[in-house]
């Protein structure tokens, strides 16, 4: 049974976890490399473009809207569980089997040592830190920037260790809350993003509060008001140039601030 993820570049923390999660709660050679059954854990990964000739175990993963809806009836799904109840209607399933993301699961694994030096952390989506400029957001804020496309466990490490993470990314938020870090959730810049916090969020009853976030740069300003992602080729070349870099400044400047008073007037959950 092949252990399936979303697995792109750059990587991105909520997925990684999936890497580490499993062989500390699964049987020793229990997963492989034959994908005539897949093992569907952490992540929006209900895609619509899964092999067909495949058994598809799914355990906790959830249904992100990046696809369409895939075939839940064709007989190659075998569903242990579900993220969250939204899941479980877009995909016409038993509200039933919405039990939680599997990520709650850290709890019984190992878990590295906690990190000391960092009691307020902010975790963005991993395009956000690839669009934004959000480590020198942090900086300009005395905040410990937690970039979700380096090694997961030195992101569980502070997480664990901090006293407050604020997170634009889901898996920021689910794993500070399965390891009791107060978190504050910030509403994904990109709408396509944002979905799947309620899914969560629903399975576990935690009545969601998100706060908006001022944007890190230009491009990020752009991806904000567009909701597109700012990669393509003319964006990022026109709003990375020089001609843009003292507005782009500017609104670092701002956004630093912002996070200062997020963590000094949001409630935590």
């Amino acid at each position: 049974m092949k252990l399936t993820y979303y697995s792109g570049a750059p990587p991105n923390f909520g997925d990684e976890i999936n890497a580490t999660i499993w062989s500390h709660l699964l049987p020793s050679e229990f997963l492989d490399d034959d994908d005539s059954e897949l093992f569907l854990g952490i992540g929006s990964i209900l895609w619509d473009y899964l092999p067909k000739t495949s058994i598809k175990h799914v355990i906790g993963s959830g249904f992100g809207g990046y696809t369409g809806l895939p075939d839940m009836q064709d007989g190659s799904w075998n569903v242990v569980w579900l993220r969250g109840p939204i899941t479980a209607e877009k995909l016409g399933l038993d509200p039933r089997l919405a039990i939680c993301d599997s990520a709650i699961l850290l709890r019984e694994t190992p878990l590295p040592e906690k990190a000391a030096g960092n009691d307020i952390a902010f975790m963005p989506h991993f395009q956000s830190a690839t669009r934004g400029n959000w480590e020198k957001a942090c900086a300009l804020a005395g905040i410990t920037y937690l970039d979700p496309r380096e090694d997961t466990q030195e992101l569980l490490a502070r997480i664990r260790g901090a006293k407050l993470l604020i997170s634009e990314a889901m898996h920021g938020a689910i794993v500070a809350d399965a390891l009791r870090t107060p978190w504050i959730g910030i509403v994904p810049f990109i709408p396509l993003h944002r979905a799947k916090w309620a899914d969560w969020a629903a399975s576990l009853e935690i009545p969601l509060r998100r706060v908006q976030l001022r944007p890190s740069n230009l491009l990020e300003a752009y991806s904000h008001l567009t909701g597109l992602s700012g990669q393509g080729w003319k964006s990022n070349r026109i709003l990375r140039s020089r001609l843009a870099a003292p507005a782009s400044s500017a609104l670092c400047h701002i956004a630093a601030r912002h996070l200062t008073r997020l963590a000094e007037t949001v409630e935590p959950q």
